[in-house]
């Protein structure tokens, strides 16, 4: 076992005009993380094969520059909401709150996404590396402002990333407003397990422990039904290739232009009716070509799968290559998509001086 460390340099200036840094987080375990303050962004995640050899398996640029160019949320902390509400639009305490419809794509109905114009992943956070035994890891501070892209509230957030010795990355949230304000945030890490610009993940192979999901219309935004995965492209229930089934004849799917559809997890409380405490499986990616895996607990409800299907695919990688078609998946853990707008779906509105905390960890592995 190494001895857990860290390193801190600059990561240069967002469109913004801040100054950013980077964190260089060397597990005990040997896995090593790369992340920076600017949104809480993971640059790289290297992780070991089958022969023992590091390489970087995230999405994402080597500067600010290439996340301001246009970014599909590559590794970025999202908030204040996580996903999308129905037109920006949404009742709180008998009131019409309206948030900026900024999202247009693909099909021209606007709809608030992960947050608005300017998200939680677009500042500068407060940034605290530490060593804590056998852990290393950064905590992550910003407030949010009453009113800020439209949401109610001043909020307080702290995130704290923890590189363990058993090569988990453990991601706690943390968050208390001052007025009741819906709250869901997640993590967008896009992982590929042959490299950062292996090309498509359609031959890594999921399982989700999750027997229903949630279909969405040409908006998607979901229609409020929860319908079983058994006999459609949407059941991993038992381990799959994601290209197995990603190009079948289905509305849903369609829609998609492939995976970019919310799970309801089995153990979660929009299944159970209970919320949990304790993180549980939620899912698992492998990559056969070499053996790298992911397994993804968590204390959420609920799964967003999403295959990289709309974005730019002129950007450029950090290994300086183009970036293709399906490059990565992203393994959101959240409550759904336009929760504010589903009175029978579990609550994403937090009440004024309630602490939001939830937990999600990325087990990294080799099969």
């Amino acid at each position: 076992m190494k001895k857990p460390s860290f390193k801190v340099a600059s990561f240069g200036k967002t469109k913004y005009g801040e100054k950013a840094r980077k964190f260089t987080l060397n597990g005990a375990g040997g896995v090593v993380m790369e992340v920076s303050d600017y949104g809480g962004k993971v640059i790289r995640i290297l992780t070991p094969d089958r022969k023992g050899k590091l390489k970087d398996v995230v999405v994402g640029f080597d500067s600010p520059a290439g996340w301001d160019s246009g970014d599909p949320y590559w590794g970025c902390i999202i908030g204040r909401y996580g996903n999308r509400i129905a037109k920006g639009v949404f009742k709180l305490n008998g009131k019409t709150v309206k948030l900026p419809a900024l999202n247009n794509a693909p099909a021209g109905i606007g709809c608030n996404l992960h947050g608005g114009a300017r998200g939680w992943n677009a500042y500068v956070w407060g940034a605290m590396p530490f060593v804590k035994g056998t852990d290393v890891g950064v905590v992550f501070t910003h407030v949010s402002p009453d009113g800020d892209e439209g949401f109610p509230g001043k909020v307080e957030i702290k995130v704290t990333y923890t590189l363990t010795a058993k090569n988990v990355w453990r991601v706690d949230y943390e968050a208390v407003p001052d007025k009741d304000t819906p709250i869901n945030m997640t993590q967008h890490v896009y992982f590929n397990f042959k490299g950062e610009a292996g090309g498509t993940i359609e031959d890594h192979v999921m399982k989700i422990a999750a027997s229903r999901m949630t279909p969405y219309g040409k908006d998607q935004i979901p229609t409020g039904k929860v319908e079983k995965v058994a006999k459609t492209p949407f059941d991993f229930r038992k381990p799959m290739r994601i290209g197995e089934r990603i190009n079948e004849k289905n509305a849903v799917l369609e829609y998609g232009r492939g995976y970019d559809h919310n799970w309801v997890l089995d153990k979660g409380e929009m299944a159970t009716g209970k919320k949990t405490k304790k993180p549980f499986f939620a899912a698992e990616v492998v990559c056969p070509l070499n053996g790298r895996t992911v397994e993804v607990w968590t204390t959420e409800p609920c799964l967003q799968v999403y295959t990289a299907n709309w974005c730019d695919y002129n950007q450029t990688a950090k290994g300086g290559e183009h970036l293709s078609f399906r490059c990565g998946v992203a393994l959101e853990t959240q409550h759904a998509p336009d929760s504010p707008n589903k009175p029978k779906w579990p609550t994403t509105i937090v009440k004024a001086g309630q602490r939001y905390k939830t937990t999600t960890e990325f087990r990294f592995g080799i099969a």
